[in-house]
């Protein structure tokens, strides 16, 4: 079933030199496929106006918000949550860790604790906090195979006095997937509150936030096969009543003043001011009823099984621990579909006709159509702590459910060719078109 759903996505099927692309950038966003494209068409063709809480009254709006009421409703069994009044849509992870966090009614002595691999998006609104003298920060440094230190959290946890932890669920630098269900037991045993980085874990393993008691979860839309720019902020409902509007203006008040504090609507409404993307909301509803028809546990399966593969395949390159390796645990199974190779050298060559330096990842673009991304994947702040050089080359391949074998025998091949070539090696001017 999986492999006929590789059919549904167009952009596969877009050819540049004769040549299909392959892509491995999907840890950044997922490509898109047609019942979700079918369903934004829809809002733009049939009824592109106004929607949301207390605005037009006319057919076109009761359609968008009889649309976005059921694609909240199918984004809250998609996360197991109780009601569809705990899903605020968003632009993306980002904007749902920063409400939260500019939000939430820290008290004196509140103090938030992360990982040291968190994305930049879910280390920064805490770093601002510390600034302002609002919280205490701090973090924890994984155990020397990458892996999570529960008990050096629990630690931290009963040393420091920590109220409330932030911590991405699944890596987008490595792929690991740390023990969340037993970080938010520990976390509540001593009273702190849990949010969770959702964005790399959604889109490929089942979730059941009531079930698994979080607190605070944010994850994007664009990850799962859905529009860009739009996310989904989860919160239990008593929390989310608690949470300040970070964003105030239209479509989110029920009455204002001249004299007085303005009547804010009840969660999630109370999140989603002004003009919204109406078709983004109505496709992550698509979205996500798409992946459940997959199903979650299917798509698991299927991306250990390839990045597996991915792992046997580079590991048996003669070059494999000489030219470069891969960081993150050993097991390919415990990297979800994420396999982040760091070259020991700069990984630049020249082209022959004097352009600057091209880097890797470039390469694969250029000779094979195979996208991937390249850099510190925003976070800066682990490559800093380890002190890892930027002038050391990282690739990042991420797979999903419609990538396949013969594309990573490509992308390996390729590898190969690239750290076969000596440093700064003249190569031929790539022609595109």
């Amino acid at each position: 079933m999986i492999e006929n759903k590789r059919n549904e996505f167009p952009a596969l099927f877009e050819k540049r030199n004769g040549k299909y692309p392959i892509y491995f950038d999907n840890a950044c966003m997922t490509l898109k496929p047609k019942p979700v494209i079918d369903a934004i068409l829809e809002y733009y063709m049939k009824f592109p106006a106004c929607g949301g809480e207390g605005r037009s009254a006319h057919w076109f709006s009761h359609e968008i918000n009889k649309r976005i009421e059921k694609s909240r409703e199918t984004i809250a069994k998609f996360i197991g949550a109780k009601s569809e009044k705990e899903i605020v849509f968003i632009r993306n992870t980002t904007e749902g860790i920063n409400i939260v966090a500019n939000g939430y009614p820290w008290k004196k002595g509140d103090k938030v604790l992360t990982t040291t691999k968190e994305h930049n998006s879910n280390l920064y609104p805490w770093k601002d906090l510390e600034k302002k003298g609002l919280i205490e920060y701090y973090y924890l440094p994984f155990k020397g195979d990458y892996t999570f230190d529960l008990e050096g959290f629990e630690k931290t946890l009963k040393e420091k006095g920590i109220t409330f932890v932030s911590m991405g669920i699944t890596s987008n630098l490595d792929g690991y997937t740390i023990p969340f269900r037993e970080i938010t037991k520990i976390a509540h045993k001593y009273g702190a509150k849990v949010m969770f980085d959702g964005a790399q874990y959604i889109p490929h393993n089942e979730i059941d936030v009531t079930k698994d008691d979080i607190d605070f979860l944010s994850f994007s839309i664009h990850k799962m096969c859905g529009p860009s720019g739009i996310g989904v902020l989860y919160g239990k409902y008593d929390l989310l009543k608690e949470i300040a509007p970070f964003i105030k203006g239209g479509g989110m008040i029920s009455d204002t003043f001249l004299d007085k504090d303005p009547i804010y609507l009840d969660p999630p409404h109370r999140f989603e001011a002004g003009l919204q993307d109406y078709a983004g909301m109505i496709g992550a509803g698509k979205a996500a009823e798409y992946l459940m028809e997959i199903g979650l546990k299917n798509i698991a399966h299927y991306e250990e099984g390839l990045n597996t593969y991915l792992d046997e395949k580079l590991k048996a390159l003669p070059t494999y621990g000489e030219e470069f390796s891969i960081i993150g645990p050993s097991s390919p199974e415990k990297r979800s579909g994420i396999t982040t190779l760091i070259f020991n050298r700069s990984g630049m060559v020249y082209l022959d006709d004097g352009s600057p330096k091209i880097g890797i990842a470039s390469l694969l673009d250029a000779w094979e159509n195979i996208m991937v991304r390249s850099g510190e994947f925003c976070v800066n702040a682990w490559f800093n702590f380890y002190k890892i050089s930027r002038e050391r080359e990282k690739v990042r391949a991420s797979l999903y459910f419609y990538n396949t074998k013969e594309e990573v025998d490509i992308f390996v091949s390729s590898i190969q060719k690239i750290v076969s070539l000596p440093e700064y090696k003249m190569l031929p001017k790539v022609k595109e078109g």
